[in-house]
C-alpha cells in the first residue's frame, strides 16, 4: 500500500507554545508522519517546562488494516556530527524495537547543540502496539514509529512485513528534550537520565522495587544450592601440585538439576575461570565474608580453596592462564550422546575461548583484561579479607609484566600467543585497558611503587583521548562471544548509518571505573567530569521502568551492547558499587538509587520462593524443579530478543561467577562498605550524601 507522507509545520501544530517558537524551531525543522493510513494523522506539539515538549500522533482508523507501519520521522534542523542510540540498525529495514526500550532516548548533537528523543513509556504502557525508533545519520533524521519485528543477526531488529493495526486510534508520544547548555553538551546522557529516572525509576526504587524484601535470603539460597542441593554438580575440589583447592565449577546446566528425570549432559566443558566474566576469586570474595559475617567455617574453608587455586595458576614471564579445564567426551547412552567430563585427572591450564583467535580454550592466548580483572581480586582480597602475601607477590610480578606491555599511546596489549608470548595484534586501541590502569591504580595504592601509577595514568589519559569523545566501547565481548556480528568487517570502525561504534557496557564500565581512580588520587575535576560522562553513558542501559511485555521484574537491570537482546544482565552485580560510588562522591541521590537497584536486580532472574513472576516462568519451562532449584539463576533474560508469558526468554544454566554467586558477592562487598541502611531506599531519610 502506498505511503503516506505529511509534513508538519512546528508553528502551526505547536499547542502550549508561544506563537512562534524559536525554542524548538532552532533544533527541529519537521515531523514527517509517515504511514499508508487514508485517514488523516492529528499532531500536536505541548511544552511541559522550559526545553521540553511531548509530541503525540494519533490516527482515527475506520477500519482494520495491514502495512509496514507507522511512524513519525523527526527533521533536525542542524547537521549533528555526535549520535546515540540504543541498538544499531546498519540498514534502512532494521529498527530498535522495543524489546530494547530499557531508558529508551536518541541523542543528535554537536558541539554547539543536543537535541534528545525519549519515547513516551506512559503512552507505551497503555499501547497494544509493538514500538520501535531509529537512527539515520547521514539522512539527519530520528524516527519512532509502531510496527511488529523479527531478529536477525545475532541481535538485531528488523520489521516484520506488516503490522495489523485495529480499527480505532492509533496514537504515539515522545519527548523532544533541547540543549545549547556546554555540559549538556559535553554530557549529553545527564539531563535525559535525570527526566527518566524522576519520570520512572524514582517511585520505584523508593517503593522497594525490584524486590519485595531483604537480599540475604537471596544470597542463602545461593550458597544453599552451590554447596548443598547441587553440590555434586557445583563444587568441584582436587588436588593440584600437592595442595587441595577447590572452586565451583564454570558452568551448570538444567539436566543437572537433583530433579531432572533424565540424564545429565553438561552444557560445556568442564572448568573453573578466573576471567573478566567468570572470576572465581571474586566470587570466592563474597563467600568469605559471607562465613566471616555468618560464622560458617566451611564457607570460608571453600573460600580458601578458591583462592589457593587462584594462586596455583602458574605464572610464565608474569602472564598467567585464565582457565583450568577437564578433558571431555561425548558418552552413549540409549542411543543417545551426551557430552561429560573425564575428571580432574585429566586437567589443563588454558585460556577464554572467547577470542578472535580460536575455540580452543587449551590454544587460546593469554587476555591482558582477564589477568588485570584477576590480578585486581588478588589485592582486593590482600587490602580487605587477609594479608596473604603471596596474593600481593603475584600481583606485583604480573604488573611489572604488564608496564612493558603499553603502547606509546598508553593502551596495553590485548591478547598474547599462549606458546611463544607474541602480540597478536587483535583490537588496538581497547578501552580493555581501563581495567589494567585500575589493577595498577590499586597496586600504587598499596606499594606507592611510581611505575604503577605513571602507567595507570598513561592509559587513563589514553581512554580520555582515543575512547570516550567517539563511544569506541569495544571489547572481547562486543565481537568474539554470542554477538560475532561484525567482527570481520566492523572492528575500530564505525557503523555509517548510526555514525556509531558496536558498543558494550563492560568496556564502559572498565573506564569510568578508571576515570573515578584517576580523580581519587590526583583530585583533577577534569577526570570525574569524564568519569560522569562515561558512567552516565551505561546508564543509559539500565532500564528505567517495568514494561507490561516483560514476564519478570526488569527494573534496574543493565543491557549488553547494541547489537544484543538481554535484560537483568549479570554485569549489573560488577556495577552496582560504583554507581554508588558516584552518588557518594557527586552527592547525587539518583546514583545511589541506581545502585542500589542495580544489586536488587541482579538477584531478579533466580528461581526462588521469593521471586513469584520469575519463578512462574521458570516452573513452565523446567516443570520439575522444586525447593532443591532454590538459587538456580540464568545470567540474563530475552536474551534472543523475543519473551513471553508462556516461558519465553528463559535460560538452560547457572553460571556462579556470573550469576549466583558474582550477585551475592557484590552484595557482601556493598554492605561492608556501605552498611545496610543504603540498601533500604524505600526507608532510609536522603541523607547529605
Amino acid at each position: 500500500m502506498k505511503k503516506n507522507i505529511l509534513w508538519i509545520s512546528l508553528m502551526l501544530w505547536c499547542f502550549g507554545c508561544s506563537d512562534k517558537n524559536v525554542e524548538l524551531e532552532n533544533y527541529v525543522g519537521n515531523f514527517q508522519v509517515d504511514s499508508f493510513f487514508k485517514e488523516k494523522t492529528e499532531i500536536s506539539v505541548k511544552k511541559i517546562s522550559d526545553k521540553l515538549y511531548r509530541v503525540s500522533a494519533v490516527t482515527h482508523l475506520k477500519e482494520d488494516i495491514e502495512g509496514a507501519s507507522f511512524a513519525v520521522n523527526i527533521l533536525p534542523n542542524f547537521k549533528g556530527t555526535f549520535h546515540w542510540a540504543p541498538h544499531l540498525t546498519p540498514a534502512d529495514n532494521y529498527i530498535i524495537s522495543d524489546h530494547v526500550f530499557r531508558a529508551p532516548a536518541m541523542v543528535f548533537s554537536n558541539n554547539q547543540k543536543v537535541l534528545t528523543i525519549i519515547p513516551d513509556l506512559d503512552e507505551r504502557q497503555q499501547s497494544d502496539y509493538r514500538w520501535y525508533m531509529d537512527l539515520n545519520a547521514p539522512k539527519n533524521s530520528l524516527t519512532v514509529g509502531l510496527a511488529d519485528y523479527r531478529v536477525k543477526e545475532h541481535v538485531l531488529f528488523v520489521k516484520k512485513g506488516k503490522t495489523k493495526f485495529k480499527k480505532g486510534d492509533v496514537k504515539l508520544a515522545f519527548y523532544v528534550m533541547v540543549d545549547d547548555d556546554k555540559k549538556s553538551v559535553q554530557n549529553p546522557w545527564r539531563k535525559p537520565l535525570a527526566f527518566l529516572w524522576e519520570k520512572y525509576g524514582r517511585k520505584m526504587a523508593e517503593s522497594g522495587q525490584p524486590l519485595s524484601g531483604p537480599m540475604e535470603p537471596y544470597v542463602k539460597h545461593t550458597y544453599n544450592w552451590a554447596f548443598d542441593n547441587w553440590k555434586d554438580a557445583v563444587w568441584q575440589e582436587f588436588e593440584l601440585n600437592g595442595k587441595k583447592v577447590g572452586a565451583p565449577v564454570f558452568i551448570v546446566h538444567y539436566t543437572q538439576s537433583p530433579n531432572y528425570p533424565g540424564k545429565v549432559n553438561e552444557r560445556e566443558f568442564r572448568s573453573i575461570w578466573n576471567q573478566a566474566w567468570f572470576c572465581s576469586l571474586r566470587s570466592a570474595q563474597g563467600l568469605f565474608r559471607y562465613g566471616k559475617k555468618t560464622g560458617n567455617q566451611d564457607y570460608i574453608h571453600k573460600a580458601n580453596l578458591t583462592k589457593e587455586l587462584a594462586l596455583a595458576f602458574p605464572q610464565k614471564n608474569g602472564l598467567f592462564p585464565g582457565v583450568i579445564a577437564t578433558e571431555m567426551e561425548r558418552v552413549e547412552i540409549d542411543g543417545k550422546k551426551y557430552n561429560r567430563s573425564k575428571g580432574w585427572k585429566t586437567r589443563y591450564f588454558g585460556n577464554s575461548n572467547r577470542n578472535p583467535k580460536t575455540r580452543n580454550p587449551k590454544d587460546s592466548p593469554y587476555h591482558v583484561l582477564d589477568m588485570s580483572f584477576t590480578a585486581y581480586h588478588m589485592l582486593t582480597w590482600y587490602d580487605e579479607l587477609e594479608k596473604d602475601n603471596r596474593l600481593l607477590e603475584y600481583a606485583k610480578n604480573y604488573a611489572n609484566r604488564l608496564i612493558t606491555l603499553q603502547d606509546k599511546e598508553g593502551f596495553y596489549v590485548t591478547w598474547l600467543d599462549f606458546k611463544t608470548q607474541e602480540d597478536l595484534k587483535f583490537l588496538k586501541r581497547s578501552p580493555e585497558s581501563a581495567m589494567s590502569a585500575s589493577f595498577l591504580f590499586k597496586l600504587y595504592e598499596l606499594t606507592k611503587d611510581e611505575r604503577y601509577k605513571a602507567s595507570a595514568m598513561k592509559a587513563t589519559e589514553a581512554m580520555a583521548k582515543y575512547v570516550i569523545p567517539y563511544g569506541k566501547w569495544e571489547d572481547f565481548e562486543t565481537y568474539w562471544s554470542c554477538s560475532s556480528w561484525g567482527n570481520k568487517t566492523l572492528v575500530n570502525k564505525k557503523v555509517e548509518r548510526n555514525n556509531m561504534y558496536k558498543q558494550n557496557t563492560l568496556s564502559i564500565y572498565y573506564v569510568a571505573e578508571a576515570m573515578l581512580n584517576a580523580y581519587k588520587l590526583t583530585h583533577d575535576a577534569r577526570y570525574l567530569n569524564l568519569g560522569q560522562r562515561t558512567i552516565d553513558e551505561l546508564l543509559m542501559t539500565q532500564a528505567v521502568w517495568q514494561p507490561k511485555y516483560m514476564s519478570v521484574d526488569v527494573f534496574g537491570g543493565f543491557g549488553v551492547m547494541n547489537a544484543d537482546g538481554e535484560w537483568n544482565d549479570s554485569r549489573q552485580s560488577l556495577f552496582a558499587e560504583l554507581i554508588i560510588n558516584y552518588g557518594k562522591l557527586l552527592k547525587n541521590e539518583e546514583y545511589i538509587q541506581r545502585g542500589v537497584v542495580a544489586l536488587k536486580s541482579s538477584f531478579n532472574m533466580m528461581y526462588c520462593s521469593e521471586n513469584q513472576k520469575t519463578r512462574k516462568q521458570w516452573e513452565i519451562v523446567y516443570p520439575f524443579f522444586n525447593e532443591k532449584d532454590y538459587g538456580f539463576m540464568m545470567e540474563n533474560y530475552g536474551h534472543g530478543g523475543y519473551v513471553s508469558n508462556k516461558g519465553g526468554g528463559i535460560g538452560v544454566f547457572t553460571i556462579y561467577d556470573w550469576g549466583n554467586g558474582a550477585a551475592s558477592e557484590a552484595y557482601m562487598k556493598i554492605l561492608d562498605h556501605f552498611g545496610e541502611s543504603i540498601l533500604n531506599l524505600e526507608k532510609r531519610e536522603k541523607e547529605n550524601v
